[in-house]
């Protein structure tokens, strides 16, 4: 048998439209009827992508949904139009090993719709645990299936009706070479021992709960940092709270209805009248000039505010201060978090998993500031530090590789 030469080896063939062509988008129950009975007809798993409008709709929702099973074929199906009605699809599909890239992006959107799968392969997931440099859907087609996916519409308006063919196309590639993939992930994590692994955390995003909105996320608004009292960041509340009120009742993304920078323009003067106001930047603009009395009302109200109702400067920590901090508020707990650093970052080099998917860094940081006692025997040690991960929950795979670091990082003999 010849060898090929590194030019062969590494070479990727293009795949610039779908092998059967680019399918009809369905938009009718009849034909997602339809296309469910040529699904369920199907053997193997599900490949399952879909396309959202984010950064140009306030919703999550899914509008384009790909899906291909061997025996069936591809499919696009657009659920606007039967408003959601999928019944005959979810009753073919919900019970199938769907596979996803970056599961954890698609499936809120399809759950909305009453599309769960029983089982999940999410070939991004799969790749970092099987150590791959690059994890993109193209990347990982072109390193172990040779082929080159044609790309470039990911973050485009897909609420546009009708969409464009050439959308439509970049939609069907997404699934076309999904199924092959999976088999090509899952055959290196069983080479790597990692099956176990990838299994649990593959559960663990199919039956994860819907993350409920964080708190306080008009801190988030870009150059926030800049303001200095506390009533300007009153008045970046109330803007911030009734764009995204005018956002949501529109489906229209918040930053298309008044940008971050304005918000912050308008705290900085405190405009008191809809002509100071208008004067600002982008507030003049048609779009933002039809809401003007709503802006001006929310700039009101932040300034007529009692003291006491103001927001704080600086945002009230939901678990530890900012790690920059540590340092100078607790010294021990700064040693202790680079002692656990240190040995989940050789854990992660020897197993090839990045570090944030052996923990989170988020957990690791809670434990070391104040989630464990400050001394421990060496026998205590492990079952302090597993039960701690456990409630936090770390996956079975991951606390067995991580404790036995971790306690000798945070519990040192001598």
């Amino acid at each position: 048998m010849s060898v090929p030469d590194e030019s062969e080896a590494t070479a990727a063939v293009p795949l610039l439209a779908p092998v059967d062509g680019v399918p009809p988008v369905l938009d009718t129950a009849a034909e997602i009827a339809t296309a469910a009975r040529a699904l369920a007809a199907g053997t193997g798993p599900l490949a399952v992508d879909a396309e959202r409008a984010s950064g140009f709709r306030y919703s999550n929702r899914a509008y384009l949904i790909q899906l291909r099973r061997e025996g069936a074929g591809s499919f696009l199906i657009d659920p606007i139009p039967v408003d959601g009605d999928l019944e005959p699809l979810a009753q073919a599909i919900n019970g199938l090993e769907w596979v996803l890239h970056s599961a954890d992006q698609d499936l809120p959107g399809l759950a909305e719709l009453g599309l769960y799968p029983a089982r999940l392969f999410d070939t991004e997931l799969g790749g970092r645990l099987a150590g791959y440099e690059r994890v993109g859907l193209a990347a990982m087609v072109e390193k172990l299936l040779g082929r080159e996916l044609k790309k470039g519409h990911g973050a485009a308006d897909w609420s546009t009706r009708p969409l464009p063919d050439d959308w439509l196309n970049y939609a069907a590639l997404d699934v076309e070479l999904l199924i092959e993939l999976r088999d090509a992930v899952a055959a290196d994590l069983e080479d790597q021992g990692k099956s176990d692994w990838a299994a649990q955390e593959f559960e663990h995003v199919r039956t994860a709960e819907p993350s409920g909105p964080k708190a306080d996320r008009w801190r988030r608004t870009s150059g926030i940092h800049t303001l200095r009292r506390t009533r300007q960041l009153a008045i970046v509340r109330e803007l911030w709270t009734t764009r995204d009120r005018l956002a949501r009742l529109r489906d229209v993304a918040p930053a298309r209805i008044l940008p971050d920078s304005a918000i912050v323009a308008a705290a900085t003067s405190e405009p008191k009248s809809i002509a100071a106001l208008r004067a600002l930047p982008i507030f003049g603009g048609p779009r933002q000039r039809r809401y003007s009395r709503e802006w001006l009302g929310a700039v009101e109200r932040a300034r007529t505010l009692p003291d006491s109702e103001l927001p704080p400067l600086t945002q009230p920590f939901d678990g530890p201060p900012p790690v920059n901090r540590w340092e100078r508020r607790d010294p021990a707990a700064a040693a202790r978090l680079q002692r656990a650093r240190a040995a989940m970052t050789d854990l992660s080099n020897e197993v090839s998993v990045p570090v944030e998917n052996l923990l989170t860094p988020d957990l690791l940081r809670r434990m070391c500031w104040d989630g464990l006692p400050k001394s421990a025997t060496n026998g205590e040690a492990p079952t302090l530090i597993e039960d701690y991960l456990a409630a936090g929950g770390a996956r079975p795979w991951q606390r067995e590789l991580a404790v036995p670091r971790l306690s000798e990082a945070l519990y040192p003999k001598g």
